[in-house]
């Protein structure tokens, strides 16, 4: 705990999850890889302590999870076990223990995902005896044209969905159908999308994004073979509820496109500037007390604020370095920190001809 006592950031590694859909490359240059590779790990995670769930590769129970590479490579969540108030604030921990309540992912999508839903907490608990569900914010990264293919979304049902109806597809796997009861909306780069538990969505191919989200891996998938004619496991698709069970996910609400973009599109606010940076407010506790979500970019120095409560930090741009009390942490592409609680006033400076572009993500609201 000498770090958390020092008051410094706490370097955390990159791990890349296995998933049913293919992408990545774009991973691999961020993280300084020349020949990046589209492979079945197109994700990475960010301040996790969740183990993906993948049937089959039940040897790797660590998978996606965070490890500390500056502390003999222990895991995260360990690291907070031993001392949640001292790593992620006495009111947090009062309030959620040694959860973090926040998973927060880098999205590659080289072909669309499968459409899928996520349970909200009421579902979570009742179905999956979970305290959280899945409900979850995209904030696209990139909207340069993949393959030929401008970067879409699908999300929510149009007006006439029934469960009946939803059921009838699934059991024809009538994909074309599926598509066609949801909304195939165009993104660009700075949108920002709110998902709430029980709505249903994909991620079109070519999206690359950053994704913050409940602390789960329940995803409840109704196509039984991805576009990419990988074929889905069943516990896959239902998450161990059964193909009956699973429908209860779904939030069954039509609504039109305009609807659909009034309700889950966010607007960013500015929330500070500096002579030496800004920070923007991307997904804030007034659209969803589950988490937050920042940009900060830094031309010379800014001033981060002491905090009660802990964050993460990833760098998507830039070269520089951050700290406090004389413990400094040089940054660069693809790096992730720990921000721990109380660790008191600190700064990033950009190195000299560089600008910074820095995410910070914050767990559920405590007051």
């Amino acid at each position: 705990m000498d770090q958390i006592s020092k008051g410094g950031l706490i370097r955390l590694d990159s791990p890349r999850a296995w998933r049913t859909y293919t992408g990545g490359r774009r991973l691999d240059l961020l993280h300084g890889q020349k020949n990046g590779r589209v492979t079945q790990f197109p994700e990475e995670w960010i301040l996790s302590v969740v183990a993906a769930r993948n049937a089959g590769r039940e040897e790797f129970p660590e998978e996606g999870m965070s490890h500390l590479p500056e502390q003999g490579n222990r895991l995260l969540k360990e690291l907070i076990a031993a001392d949640p108030a001292a790593v992620l604030g006495e009111g947090h921990a009062a309030k959620y223990g040694s959860q973090t309540g926040v998973l927060v992912k880098l999205i590659d999508a080289a072909e669309r995902l499968t459409v899928q839903v996520h349970p909200d907490k009421e579902t979570a608990r009742r179905l999956f005896h979970s305290d959280y569900g899945k409900t979850e914010c995209w904030h696209i990264l990139d909207d340069s044209p993949v393959n030929g293919v401008e970067p879409c979304i699908y999300i929510g049902f149009r007006p006439g969905i029934t469960r009946e109806r939803w059921k009838t597809l699934f059991e024809r796997q009538d994909i074309s159908g599926m598509l066609e009861f949801m909304h195939k909306i165009q993104v660009k780069k700075g949108d920002t999308v709110l998902i709430k538990g029980g709505v249903p969505h994909a991620i079109g191919e070519g999206c690359f994004l950053m994704e913050i989200q409940e602390p789960t891996d329940y995803t409840i998938r109704v196509e039984r073979v991805t576009p990419a004619g990988l074929i889905i496991d069943d516990s896959m698709c239902h998450q161990g509820l059964g193909f009956e069970q699973m429908f209860d996910c779904f939030a069954y609400e039509g609504v039109t496109e305009e609807e659909a973009i009034q309700r889950w599109f966010v607007k960013a606010a500015v929330c500070e500037k500096q002579p030496g940076g800004r920070r923007r407010i991307l997904i804030g506790y007034q659209n969803t007390p589950l988490f937050r979500l920042d940009q900060i970019d830094v031309w010379k120095q800014i001033k981060m604020e002491d905090s009660p409560v802990f964050s993460g930090i990833y760098v998507l741009e830039g070269y520089g370095e951050g700290g406090a009390n004389g413990c400094r942490q040089l940054m660069k592409p693809g790096d992730q920190f720990l921000v721990p609680a109380g660790m008191g006033t600190w700064t990033v400076e950009a190195e000299k001809g560089s600008r910074l572009k820095l995410m910070q993500f914050m767990g559920p609201k405590v007051d």
